[in-house]
């Protein structure tokens, strides 16, 4: 036997109800969900999923070392995975952004995960500079094709990698690194990008995330709308977004609030980068909680943004009263007329239970509110399927 010759493809059967779930559209296949493979797959293989009567399935990418088996790729008629197959699928998600932003505006989502048909992987871009970040070993193989597709339709921009930190071990293995710049020249800083015109940093290289929160834009864009001649407290502030906006939007003063001397640092030098921002603005470090529950200020619009309070579904009950605690200081915090805009970024708390848990909060304060309006996902990170769906937002007007 030829020692060179290709193994056989890669070929899976599936439980019924795995079978169902991706009949739905459902991107996901667990390990618990295989019941039958030809082979020990590698890690970025492409997995060809048979269903019981041995017909086509799906397609998708194969990783050997996560219980998150396979990232469903492709359903339906069988097709061939090749180079203007993967083009179009880029230029797909491209398209979906093309009319979202004007020329004040070069920080945003390019490329949102399973949602735009790239499971694990994700593509901000920070003006000069593509990030890529990506949470499965699987597409290590197939980094050469896609930095070849983004070079060829952004070819003055850099492409910086960041690395999911479960998968850090394998990507050493395969000679790559967080924060490495991949395409272009390396960035000797945090890169400088416009959002509605207003200039941030992004740390691209160490940062959170990609380096940004970009998902939270349109709802900066609301704390702008209501902040004329207020008193913001941005309360879990990081890298100072809403306070910005707030300060934009005519706020008399914006308290940015977080336990990182690190992020308020940041905040401290977005403002700087934006001098044409007139109102005060003060950082505080601080753990939000324990400071507004012993603080006298009052103000007249809080944001509350925190991290996310259950990273496991373990922990979405203990997130639940968590955050109608949070809403609850928060509400003791504001004047009459005041407006709280709480928000969630935990996956495992689904949206009802987060509006329920502040408008419980909101109505066992004795106090009569209005509920503004709720808001979920920004359009360049489009949820196509449950789990994806995690961000939530809700306004109330407490009289």
């Amino acid at each position: 036997m030829d020692a060179t010759a290709r193994p056989p493809r890669l070929r899976l059967r599936v439980t019924s109800a795995a079978e169902s779930f991706i009949r739905s559209g459902h991107p996901w296949v667990y390990e618990t969900s295989v019941r039958e493979q030809n082979r020990a797959g590698e890690a970025g293989e492409l997995a060809v999923i048979y269903d019981r009567r041995d017909r086509f399935l799906a397609i998708g990418l194969y990783d050997p070392y996560s219980p998150l088996r396979v990232r469903v790729l492709h359903t339906g008629l069988p097709v061939t995975l090749n180079d203007a197959w993967w083009a179009h699928r880029l230029d797909s998600a491209l398209h979906r952004r093309s009319a979202l932003f004007g020329p004040d505006t070069d920080g945003y989502r390019l490329i949102n995960g399973e949602s735009d048909g790239f499971g694990g992987l994700v593509l901000d871009r920070y003006a000069s500079a593509l990030v890529l970040k990506i949470y499965t070993a699987a597409w290590f193989p197939h980094l050469p094709l896609l930095l070849g597709l983004l070079s060829e339709r952004f070819p003055d921009l850099s492409v910086v990698l960041r690395l999911s930190r479960n998968i850090m071990t394998h990507a050493d293995k395969a000679g790559l690194r967080d924060g490495q710049t991949l395409v272009g020249e390396a960035p000797t800083g945090p890169v400088i990008f416009h959002e509605s015109g207003l200039a941030f940093e992004a740390d691209v290289l160490r940062g959170q995330k990609t380096g940004f929160f970009l998902d939270q834009r349109e709802n900066r864009r609301r704390v702008e709308g209501f902040a004329a001649g207020r008193r913001v407290l941005n309360a879990f502030s990081f890298s100072g977004g809403f306070s910005l906006y707030a300060a934009r939007g005519g706020a008399s003063e914006v308290v940015s609030l977080d336990i990182s001397p690190h992020a308020l640092a940041s905040a401290e030098r977005n403002f700087a980068l934006n001098p044409a921002l007139s109102a005060a603005h003060e950082t505080v470090q601080a753990d939000v909680f324990e400071w507004l529950a012993r603080t006298d200020r009052t103000f007249d619009l809080i944001i509350l943004d925190p991290p996310s309070l259950a990273r496991r579904e373990a922990e979405r009950e203990g997130a639940i009263r968590a955050y109608g605690k949070l809403a609850a200081d928060g509400i003791r915090k504001l004047a009459a007329g005041g407006i709280l805009v709480s928000a969630s970024c935990s996956a495992h708390v689904s949206a009802d239970e987060f509006f329920d848990a502040v408008r419980s909060a909101a109505r066992r304060s004795g106090r009569h509110f209005k509920e503004l309006r709720t808001s979920r996902h920004a359009p360049d990170h489009h949820a196509s399927f449950a789990e994806a769906e995690y961000l939530k937002a809700i306004y109330l007007q407490m009289d």
